[in-house]
């Protein structure tokens, strides 16, 4: 079996060598068909090729039949006529926009601020007023104790200043006297009194807190003065130093129509009123006092 391997093995080298020896040097050529023409293919993005295949010049359009040549002259010729000869001057000078119409913009009013001395004034006229209105001026005082049943303060105030009338006594009362007092003077008193005399300065204070009973009678009810609900006011001194007084003006023809304006003008204010036409108690004062009745307020 060995003998016959290596025959075999033999045998094929001697094949394989012959085929080699007799192999040809060069492949064969294939033969060109009759009427066909050798092209050598073009060089892509050869310069040479390119500048060949490509025109000498660009072919320039027709003009369309009836159509008109617009030379560079008729161009000037025609903004020469419109405009005027353009100068290098004119060039240079590039035309100015026109101006447009203002446009109004509606603006907030904002409110001038309050100047500085104006607002100390106010602070400082705050300062010494009482009862919360700034026309009631005096200071508040410790509540007052009363020596008889029904009498006392719990509220109390020392007024000094009405309405920016002065009064002739500091007194002492609550603040809802105060008000009311603070309303006749600016709404009742000041109108009767007007120009006269320059107009009014002071009140003439007669009497205000007292622990006392009516009309100081013994075994009488508590006065509305001994509550802190009253005030009497015997009289109204002008600017120019006169006083209306009610003991000797209420019968005067000018005095008296004064003081009977300004009488009826605190029913209302004020819950009792009583002058002289009331008692003989009321000759020479205004008792006024805010106690409230069924019926509305008591004026004499």
């Amino acid at each position: 079996m060995k003998s016959l391997a290596a025959l075999v093995v033999t045998l094929t080298f001697s094949l394989v060598g012959q085929a080699v020896a007799y192999a040809p040097a060069t492949s064969p050529r294939p033969i060109k068909r009759p009427g066909t023409e050798t092209v050598a293919p073009p060089i892509v993005g050869s310069v040479a090729t390119a500048t060949a295949e490509a025109p000498r010049r660009s072919p320039r359009p027709q003009r369309r039949p009836g159509s008109r040549v617009v030379t560079t002259a008729a161009i000037e010729t025609a903004v020469t006529q419109a405009t005027g000869p353009v100068t290098e001057a004119a060039v240079s000078r590039s035309p100015r926009p026109k101006r447009r119409p203002a446009v109004r913009t509606a603006t907030v009013a904002t409110p001038a601020p309050t100047p500085v001395s104006e607002t100390r004034t106010r602070r400082q006229s705050r300062r010494g007023s009482v009862c919360g209105v700034r026309e009631i001026r005096g200071q508040k005082i410790d509540p007052i104790p009363g020596r008889l049943p029904g009498c006392g303060i719990s509220d109390a105030v020392r007024v000094t200043e009405i309405a920016g009338v002065t009064l002739s006594q500091a007194s002492v009362m609550d603040c809802d006297t105060a008000k009311a007092l603070n309303r006749w003077v600016e709404t009742g008193v000041k109108p009767a009194v007007g120009r006269l005399g320059g107009g009014l300065s002071s009140l003439r204070v007669a009497a205000h807190y007292s622990c006392r009973t009516r009309n100081n009678q013994p075994g009488a009810k508590i006065s509305e003065h001994g509550k802190g609900h009253a005030i009497d006011i015997s009289g109204f001194v002008l600017k120019n130093g006169v006083t209306i007084s009610v003991l000797n003006g209420w019968r005067d023809p000018v005095q008296g129509k004064v003081l009977k304006a300004a009488h009826a003008a605190a029913c209302g204010p004020f819950g009792t009123v009583l002058g002289p036409n009331a008692d003989r108690y009321h000759q020479d004062h205004l008792h006024m006092d805010t106690a409230r009745h069924r019926g509305g307020s008591y004026c004499r």
